[in-house]
């Protein structure tokens, strides 16, 4: 008999007069949240300006749900178009089905848009927020807890996480792999952050050092996870994934430390056209300075032609106007 488990929600939506408040959502809104005001704070660390990070993040965040939701329906396509299904609940994004791996990729797109309208590099907006987006990912695991879903294997340990009977689920105690993600991203976010001190990584190798960290504990994860899944050589789907997207992250991380290393120097960079207001004092005092000389020109000419009377006054002859023979009797 099981002494100890962790329980789950007896529902997980809330009802606010006629308004739903799921709590899927709300983890994925409260980790978007977090993972900004990360990146805003690692972002003005290396030089970048306040803001940047949450003007980049509404390109970037759309365009992540919309990748997330297409990587599931197309992985898990028969849960919406196998007989008996309606293709409608493709859109039901409120009901989980998230893919991490479409998220970041056309987030990255989203991104990749909004920093070529700032001017900034891609990888170094990466690397700010990627300790932010494994943090997002923990808050993000707990919605599966409200809706029950993605547990592993049954399991009688301690931690074990019970689930009530449901569609397409049976009432038992399993392994709780939403809170074995949760707590496996923690630890990818204080490793970047960690390195990224310690090494100082630029140029997109602290974002692949989260991809690479992420992707190694997924594959273990994924190993004791139950639910339904295409299989390709005996392993699911997502754990060829993890393997394949954990490779190309070390490859990155290999060359550019090797192309590109150290960290940039310039994050963001100045407003074209803007003049700093000590380089506007020195175009004044230039400006004022060009001004006046011809002033004191003038004012040095005047007195130059106020001189010439008075040294006649005084019997000065003019230089080259005597005659010879009278140069000789001198």
């Amino acid at each position: 008999m099981t002494l100890a488990y962790i329980p789950s929600p007896s529902t997980g939506v809330l009802h606010l007069g006629p308004i739903p408040l799921r709590g899927y959502a709300f983890c994925i809104i409260i980790g978007v949240f977090v993972a900004v005001w990360l990146g805003n704070k690692r972002w003005i660390a290396r030089g970048g300006k306040p803001g940047t990070v949450a003007d980049i993040a509404v390109w970037a965040v759309p365009f992540g749900l919309v990748g997330g939701r297409l990587y599931h329906v197309i992985t898990d396509y028969q849960l919406y178009f196998g007989e008996g299904r309606d293709w409608v609940d493709a859109f039901k994004i409120w009901e989980g089905g998230l893919g991490i791996w479409g998220a970041i990729a056309l987030g990255a797109v989203g991104a990749w848009i909004g920093c070529r309208l700032r001017g900034i590099p891609l990888p170094a907006w990466a690397d700010a927020l990627a300790p932010g987006i494994a943090v997002a990912q923990a808050f993000g695991r707990w919605g599966n807890w409200f809706n029950q879903e993605l547990y592993g294997r049954p399991t009688d340990l301690p931690w074990a996480l019970k689930i009530s009977e449901g569609p397409n689920r049976e009432a038992g105690l399993y392994h709780p792999t939403f809170l074995y993600e949760s707590l496996w991203c923690l630890g990818v976010a204080a490793l970047v952050i960690w390195a990224d001190r310690r090494f100082k990584l630029g140029h997109g190798r602290a974002f692949a050092l989260y991809v690479a960290a992420y992707c190694s504990g997924r594959v273990w994860i994924e190993y004791m996870r139950v639910d339904e899944a295409h299989h390709i050589l005996g392993l699911r789907l997502n754990v060829w994934t993890a393997i394949v997207v954990f490779v190309l992250a070390v490859v990155y991380f290999v060359l550019s430390a090797k192309l590109r290393p150290g960290r940039e120097e310039v994050v963001e960079p100045e407003p074209s056209g803007g003049a700093k207001p000590e380089d506007a004092a020195g175009v004044g005092g230039a400006a004022g300075a060009d001004a006046a000389k011809p002033e004191a020109d003038a004012q040095a000419g005047a007195g130059a032609a106020e001189a010439e009377p008075d040294a006649d006054k005084a019997g000065a002859k003019p230089v080259g106007l005597t005659k010879g023979p009278e140069a000789d009797k001198s």
